[in-house]
């Protein structure tokens, strides 16, 4: 079982910076893909970033060039930096952890972490 513990979230003005933290108690984290998705109020949960085993990562458009998705096999953390956050980036952001094999797909997620933007 793949528990993961999402924090970082919190209150900014447009245009400043947030780094959301999602630690997982799981043996070989490393196979794991990893991402981030958002969820604002009355809307679908959407993908904004993944990063693959190896350190490939992709962005939603919305977010590319400003938002950037690492991690540390080692500490078994995922991270999103996010900076010049404007006021449509507001959501809970969750994280995600999809383990893939031959006829199954594994997906976990974090419990959330809430972010506003408001001046």
């Amino acid at each position: 079982q793949v528990q993961l513990v999402d924090s970082g979230g919190g209150l900014v003005q447009p245009g400043e910076s947030l780094r959301l933290s999602c630690a997982a108690s799981v043996s070989l984290f490393s196979i794991y893909t990893m991402a981030w998705y958002r969820q604002a109020p009355g809307k679908q949960r959407e993908l904004v970033a993944t990063i693959t085993r190896v350190g490939s990562a992709n962005y939603a458009d919305s977010v590319k060039g400003r938002f950037t998705i690492s991690r540390n096999n080692a500490k078994r953390t995922v991270y999103l930096q996010m900076n010049s956050l404007k006021p449509e980036d507001p959501a809970v952001y969750y994280c995600n952890a999809r383990r893939v094999g031959f006829g199954f797909i594994y997906d976990y997620w974090g419990q959330g972490t809430q972010i506003t933007v408001s001046s």
